[in-house]
C-alpha cells in the first residue's frame, strides 16, 4: 500500500481523475480516498515513482503521506 497526500484533491471529480491516473499505471490498483484529509491510499504492484509521475501529469501532484 502506498499512502500519498494530494493537496489538490477536493471533490469526487478529483477522486475520479486520480483513479484514472493510477489506473493508467496499474489497471488492477485499488484507490481509497479521504477528500477531507487530502490523502489517498493505493493498493498496487506499481512503483511509487510511476504513480507520482502519472498523478503529476494529470494535474494532481502528490507526495508521500
Amino acid at each position: 500500500m502506498i499512502a500519498l497526500t494530494i493537496p489538490k484533491i477536493r471533490c469526487e471529480g478529483c477522486v475520479a481523475s486520480v483513479e484514472k491516473a493510477v489506473g493508467s499505471v496499474d489497471p488492477a490498483a485499488a484507490v481509497k480516498a479521504d477528500i477531507e484529509a487530502r490523502r489517498v491510499e493505493v493498493t498496487t504492484q506499481a512503483d511509487r515513482q510511476a504513480l507520482l509521475t502519472a498523478l503529476a501529469d494529470a494535474g494532481y501532484p502528490a507526495e508521500a503521506a
